[in-house]
């Protein structure tokens, strides 16, 4: 029996720019491990507060011709919430870098993100392990800072001055009592 066809995955499509775009192939290890990290802190810091963290598979609904399915949101007007999805910009939003999504992640959705009014978009690479924080200012989305994980292994070879540059946890803007460890991000990332 050919196990392969016993499954089949359901097709993740996004409206992007009016046309619709299959979200294929499926998401690899690393980057579904981060997209989880990223959803536990905010789950767990969030718990009984007004905000609602949404992880990956909820559409949000932005224009007539974009209709995204980022790998992490929080709302905190739930009356943006609807059975199909979110409709407006959410408060926060992540996208979890893909060979094939990178380009619109980077470009086209981070443009409608701040059109819209998605208050922080981060751009997660699993690879590099890095993150991209954009702050909006005056609807355009300006870089905060990029911020990169690095094992103790690796700090440990730098230089003093570098070691001292190393940059190792960081707040989301819309929590001053949140401190977010960026090992925490890409922890447990199987090989």
């Amino acid at each position: 029996m050919n196990t392969s066809l016993a499954y089949q995955d359901p097709v993740w499509e996004e409206l992007i720019d009016g046309k619709i775009v299959a979200m294929s192939p499926r998401p690899k290890v690393h980057h579904n491990r981060v997209a989880e990290n990223i959803d536990f802190i905010f789950r767990t810091y969030l718990k009984g507060k007004q905000c609602i963290p949404l992880g990956d598979g909820y559409d949000v609904h932005l224009t007539p011709k974009d209709c995204f399915i980022p790998d992490f949101m929080i709302v905190c007007d739930r009356s943006k919430i609807k059975a199909d999805g979110v409709r407006g910009a959410p408060d926060l939003v992540v996208e979890v870098l893909s060979p094939s999504t990178a380009k619109n992640d980077r470009g086209y959705k981070k443009d409608i993100y701040a059109e819209c009014g998605v208050k922080e978009y981060w751009i997660v690479n699993p690879i590099d392990k890095s993150i991209e924080q954009y702050f909006l200012q005056d609807g355009d989305f300006i870089l905060q800072e990029v911020y990169t994980y690095y094992s103790d292994e690796i700090i440990n070879l730098m230089k003093p001055e570098e070691r001292a540059a190393v940059i190792k946890t960081f707040q989301c803007s819309l929590y001053d009592d949140l401190l977010i460890p960026l090992e925490d991000i890409f922890a447990n990332m199987l090989t």
